[in-house]
């Protein structure tokens, strides 16, 4: 596993979203390591200089968090508190619940991860998407997303990052659902001109990775959210009760569906030690990346606020 280590003090980990890497967190990381904490910062497994297991079961749950598991005994820590991004929120929502001993806190940022639901995930999405396509779904397929997203990887990222933030307005915004066998793409807009808050330079750190990674490991998450559900029969009925918060964005279109916004309003059902959530004004999908002063403010308050 690549990971970064920056600072010195409590152990905070922060765990990307897709399609992110530990890059995402560039600007968090300086920020936390100054106020005193040993920042711990990898890419997931099938992400960026991290290994790609070639079996999708490899990319369950279970074995992310046994990554971060794994990854706190090599660091010789015995408790953190772990900030997920998107996919990385689902990771991390677990690790609290299954390590409650190891990961004293919790933050979400942009997925509100739900709890084990009564039905398969795939056939609650079916229902939620009433006959449209969705990302969720699209990427059970097996090669089609893979190739799709490879065959361009900078106009695949530009068009991402750029329709799911706040900054992609009307019609350029991330269209959440698609019409059946159209390309998952489609449902994307690539930009004339990139907003400031992300470089060129970042663009190409992201593009350079994806090229000689490809897409397949990262794309495995999402082809195991039947698998998930499968092996944590255990958990129904389980709740985070660490100290938590959740961050987004007012404009992120992924909370738009009725289902998913309903989550975020009863997070504090699903979350009894939910401190905080908030939705940023203009930020969309991306708000670590969009608003870096007021997630890192968030982040330090939650964070000092732990030790009152």
């Amino acid at each position: 596993m690549h990971y970064v280590d920056e600072g010195q003090g409590p152990l905070v980990i922060l765990l990307h979203g897709f399609p992110y890497l530990w890059y995402m967190w560039r600007r968090q990381i300086p920020a936390l390591a100054a106020a005193g904490y040993r920042v711990v910062v990898p890419d997931q497994r099938g992400f960026g200089q991290s290994e790609r297991p070639d079996a999708i079961e490899a990319y369950d749950i279970s074995q992310s968090v046994g990554d971060m598991v794994g990854l706190m005994k090599v660091l010789g820590e015995s408790s953190a508190v772990i900030i997920g991004h998107d996919l990385g929120a689902w990771v991390a929502q677990a690790a609290a619940m299954l390590r409650p001993d190891l990961f004293r806190g919790l933050v979400m940022l942009n997925t509100p991860v739900p709890p084990r639901g009564s039905v398969k995930p795939t056939i609650a999405l079916n229902e939620m998407a009433r006959g449209k396509g969705y990302h969720h779904l699209y990427f059970q397929e097996l090669g089609t997303p893979d190739r799709e997203m490879s065959n361009d990887t900078r106009k695949t990222l530009r068009s991402i990052f750029y329709s799911v933030s706040g900054s992609a307005v009307g019609a350029e915004r991330w269209r959440i659902f698609f019409e059946p066998g159209q390309p998952l793409l489609d449902a994307f807009t690539d930009p004339k001109d990139f907003p400031s808050w992300l470089s060129s330079r970042a663009l190409d750190y992201y593009v350079d990775e994806y090229s000689r990674t490809g897409f397949t490991g990262a794309i495995n998450y999402y082809r195991c959210r039947d698998r998930n559900w499968e092996i944590t029969a255990f958990l129904d009925g389980a709740v985070v009760r660490q100290p938590s918060m959740f961050i987004s964005g007012a404009a992120d279109a992924s909370l738009e569906p009725a289902p998913i916004r309903a989550l975020y309003d009863q997070l504090e059902a699903y979350l009894p030690g939910l401190r905080k959530k908030v939705l940023l004004p203009g930020v969309g999908h991306s708000a670590a990346e969009e608003r870096v002063d007021q997630v890192n403010e968030l982040l330090l308050d939650f964070l000092r606020g732990l030790s009152d």
